[in-house]
């Protein structure tokens, strides 16, 4: 992998070692100069929109390098800006928070979302008596990772029950993964969950869970909630590869919704049977949009103005302090021309 081709070089003790790292380091870079070859983290058993551009042959020359299982956006955003990945994938309130403390990272394209066919959720049983948002107060709420998309959802739910943000503090957020949220909530170890994707197609299939509220539904509109990003530096010395990646995602984007539901499938099952781990290709089959609404996958300024109102309420961000075109740009979205 090419972020240790440089450390190898530094430390090789013989020509042959040196040798074998330029050598390692030329097959990464395009006749421009330009890194070609990008590492980025999968999540296990779905398909991301850079995974499918390539596939289509949407990324002309540049090939992804799979260094792992992704476990949420904080950790992306990490491996990101250290160099141990080249582009990440985060939520955008996660983003303005890493970018006020001085992460150079930026925002290019949307990469996930809430639609009309997609949303994040919040569930619980049936028989819970949990109907309303004081409802929650004192009760477990599981959700994938704190500080992030799910997080905000839930506290501005409470927000509007009128609970007080002494209130709000007394439902209690707690961490579990989304394969096992389910099983969770059902054994009465959590009260309410979270859900998105395919967790929340089981839910719904499942009698015995309802759906309480919906991001949409609190927000009262459809938004790309995270989006994929590189470093500055990267994106200064890579322009034309930052360009190619963000056009090629925006086109899958377009790709999956024109295409009929048969073939989208069968294109993701060929994509995860491809990776190394003998991965399931059954949670494709509920796969029904990746919840950007926007066409050719724009970011738009809503979808962080919101969160950066959402934390200079909380008191977690100075108003001000922040500005937006430091977060994200649309300027090598070339589908947008």
């Amino acid at each position: 992998m090419k972020k240790y081709a440089t450390i190898l070089l530094a430390l090789a003790a013989t020509t042959s070692l040196a040798a074998c790292g330029d050598e390692e380091t030329s097959n990464t870079l395009a006749a421009n100069g330009q890194d070609n070859v990008l590492q980025y983290q999968s999540t296990a058993g779905a398909v991301s929109l850079p995974e499918l551009a390539e596939e289509l042959g949407y990324f002309e020359d540049i090939t992804l390098e799979n260094v792992g299982p992704s476990t949420g956006g904080p950790e992306s955003i990490q491996l990101t800006s250290i160099g141990e990945t080249d582009f990440g994938n985060a939520f955008n309130g996660a983003i303005i928070k890493s970018v006020a403390k001085g992460v150079p990272i930026q925002a290019v394209v949307s990469s996930y979302g809430s639609d009309e066919l997609t949303d994040n959720a919040l569930y619980v049983l049936k028989d819970s008596g949990i109907d309303h948002p004081d409802d929650l107060v004192g009760k477990k709420i599981g959700m994938n990772t704190l500080g992030a998309h799910a997080e905000f959802f839930v506290t501005d739910y409470l927000r509007s029950g009128g609970l007080s943000e002494k209130d709000i503090k007394e439902a209690q957020p707690v961490v579990v993964p989304a394969s096992s949220s389910i099983q969770t909530l059902k054994q009465k170890q959590l009260d309410a969950v979270v859900l998105g994707g395919l967790s929340a197609q089981l839910a719904q299939r499942d009698e015995a869970i309802v759906k309480l509220v919906s991001d949409v539904d609190v927000y009262n509109q459809t938004f790309a909630a995270g989006t994929y990003f590189f470093t500055k530096e990267y994106i200064e010395k890579n322009p034309d590869t930052v360009r190619t990646f963000t056009t090629g995602v925006a086109k899958a984007l377009e790709w999956s919704r024109e295409q009929p539901r048969d073939t989208l499938i069968d294109t993701f099952t060929t994509i995860i049977e491809k990776r190394e781990g003998n991965e399931t290709t059954e949670n494709v089959q509920y796969f029904t949009s990746f919840g950007v609404p926007a066409a050719n996958a724009a970011i738009q300024e809503n979808e962080f103005s919101l969160w950066i109102d959402w934390l200079v309420k909380k008191g977690e961000l100075e108003e001000g302090i922040i500005e937006l075109d430091e977060l994200y740009t649309n300027e090598f979205n070339d589908t947008l021309q």
